[in-house]
C-alpha cells in the first residue's frame, strides 16, 4: 500500500509560482509610481537641457532630476545610481539613433527610456520605441501637463513589463521544477499480491528557492519482494536534482535487471560519475530489501542517516555500518549488507538528513540526530501517516523561528502490510 499525501514540491513549486504570479499581477495592476521619481536626462544641448527644466518645474515639480552631456557620462551615473527613468536625446556626440538606445539598455535594462526627438523625427522615435524604449516626445511639441504624464507612464510601463518577465521566469522554472520532481518522487512500483504499507512525505526547503536533490523509489517484486531506496545528492540546484533523477532510474532499472547488493550500488556510483559536473558531487543513500518470507529487512547504508525502528514497545535508532556517499572513493567502497529482522510489529522509518539539519537556536545551533530521537519520543504511538506528519510538524516549528528547514526533507515508513488499512 502506498499511503498519504506525498506533498512533492511539485505542488511547492506551483504553489510558489502562483504566489509570485499573485504579487507579481498585483504589483503591476495597483502599481503608483512614486512621489519623487529621479530621472537621467542624457541631452549635450545646452537649450534642450533647460526646456526640459521647465517641463520639470511646470508639469513634474515633483521629479528630481540629474543631467549628463555624454553617454559616457551617462554610463558613469547608471553604475552608481538607478534613476526611474532615462530621458534620452539621440544625437548625443558618442552616439547616436539607435545606438544611443542600444548603450542604455546595456547600462541597465531596470529603467524606463524616454526619447527625445527633433520636430521631423517622428519615424525615429517609433523606431526607438520598437527597439525597447518606452515612449518619446517630440521636442518644442511636448506641453509640460503632457510631459509629466508622459514620464510616468513610461515608468508605470516598465515597472509592468518586469513583472511580466518575472512572471514567465518564475513560470518556467516551476515548470522545469516540476519535470524534474515528478523524476525524484515517482509513484512506486508494486506488483503482486501486497506484502507491505509505504507512507512517503516530502517538504521542500526554505521557501522552495531552490530545488535539492533527495529522492526514494519503491518496486515491489511479483514475489512480494519489497525494494525500497532513499537519497540525496549533495547541493541544490537542477543539476543535482538532475543527478538524482539518474540515479533513481537506474536504480529501479538495475531492480528490475535483477541486480542487488553491493553491486547495484557500484553501477550506480559509475552512473554518478558519468553524470556529474565536478569531483566535488556525492550522493548519500540506504536501500532495503524486505523479504516477506523470512521477515527481515537487509540494510545497505551508503554514507546515509540511519533509520528508526519503531514497534510496539518503543522506538530505537538503528544505524547499521556502512560505507561512504557514492562518489567520494571511486571504484574503492566497499558497502557490507546487514540483515535487521522486522516483526509483525516493526516499521522502518527513512528519512533525508534535511530532517534534523534545520536550525533550532541562535548561531547554528541544529537538532542534530541525538535531538531528532529525542523528538520522536515526544510523538504518541499512532497510525504511521499521522506519526510522519505530526514528526515533520514538529522539526518545522522548530525550524520556523530560525528561517524555515534549510534543506529539503524526504520521509519514507515501511512496515508489514496490516488487513486494516486496506488495499
Amino acid at each position: 500500500m502506498l499511503s498519504g499525501q506525498r506533498e512533492s514540491a511539485v505542488g511547492a513549486a506551483r504553489a510558489e509560482a502562483e504566489r509570485v504570479a499573485a504579487g507579481l499581477v498585483h504589483a503591476a495592476g495597483d502599481f503608483q509610481v512614486q512621489a519623487e521619481p529621479a530621472v537621467l536626462l542624457v541631452e549635450d544641448d545646452r537649450a534642450d537641457a533647460l526646456l526640459v527644466e521647465e517641463l520639470v518645474a511646470d508639469g513634474a515639480p515633483g521629479l528630481r532630476m540629474t543631467w549628463v552631456r555624454t553617454m559616457a557620462e551617462a554610463g558613469e551615473h547608471l553604475e552608481r545610481h538607478r534613476p526611474d527613468c532615462v530621458l534620452l536625446d539621440l544625437h548625443l556626440p558618442d552616439a547616436s539613433g539607435m545606438e544611443a538606445v542600444a548603450r542604455i539598455r546595456g547600462f541597465t535594462d531596470q529603467v524606463a527610456i524616454v526619447v527625445l526627438t527633433g520636430l521631423d523625427e517622428e519615424q525615429t522615435g517609433l523606431a526607438a520605441v520598437a527597439a525597447g524604449a518606452q515612449d518619446y516626445l517630440v521636442k518644442g511639441r511636448v506641453e509640460p501637463e503632457l510631459f509629466g504624464r508622459a514620464v510616468r507612464y513610461a515608468i508605470q510601463r516598465k515597472q509592468t513589463e518586469r513583472a511580466a518577465v518575472a512572471l514567465r521566469a518564475s513560470q518556467m522554472q516551476a515548470q522545469e521544477n516540476s519535470r524534474l520532481e515528478r523524476g525524484l518522487l515517482p509513484t512506486p512500483l508494486l506488483r503482486g499480491e501486497r506484502v507491505a504499507d509505504i507512507y512517503t512525505r516530502y517538504r521542500p526547503g526554505r521557501a522552495y528557492a531552490l530545488l535539492g536533490g533527495d529522492f526514494y523509489d519503491v518496486v515491489q517484486d511479483a514475489d512480494g519482494t519489497v525494494h525500497a531506496l532513499i537519497g540525496d545528492v549533495a547541493g541544490h540546484g537542477p543539476d543535482e536534482a538532475a543527478i538524482g533523477v539518474a540515479l533513481r532510474l537506474a536504480w529501479r532499472t538495475l531492480v528490475l535487471s535483477g541486480i542487488s547488493g553491493s553491486r547495484q550500488l557500484e553501477l550506480l556510483e559509475e552512473v554518478l560519475l558519468a553524470e556529474r559536473a565536478g569531483n566535488h558531487t556525492f550522493a548519500t543513500l540506504t536501500t532495503l530489501v524486505l523479504d516477506p518470507r523470512k521477515r527481515v529487512a537487509r540494510v545497505i547504508r551508503a554514507g546515509h542517516p540511519g533509520m528508526l525502528a519503531r514497534t510496539d514497545s518503543g522506538t530505537d535508532w538503528v544505524e547499521v555500518a556502512g560505507g561512504p556517499a557514492l562518489g567520494l572513493l571511486p571504484g574503492r567502497a566497499v558497502w557490507p549488507s546487514h540483515q535487521y529482522p522486522m516483526s509483525e510489529d516493526t516499521g522502518l522509518v527513512l528519512f533525508t538528513d534535511g530532517l534534523y539539519e534545520g536550525h533550532i537556536g541562535p548561531g547554528n545551533q541544529r537538532l542534530g540526530e541525538d535531538g531528532l530521537y529525542e523528538l520522536v519520543s515526544s510523538v504518541p504511538r499512532i497510525d504511521p501517516n499521522v506519526f510522519i506528519d505530526a514528526l515533520i510538524a514538529k522539526v518545522e516549528a522548530m525550524a520556523d523561528e530560525h528561517g524555515g528547514l534549510a534543506d529539503d526533507v524526504a520521509v519514507m515508513y515501511l512496515r508489514w502490510a496490516r488487513p486494516e488499512t486496506g488495499a
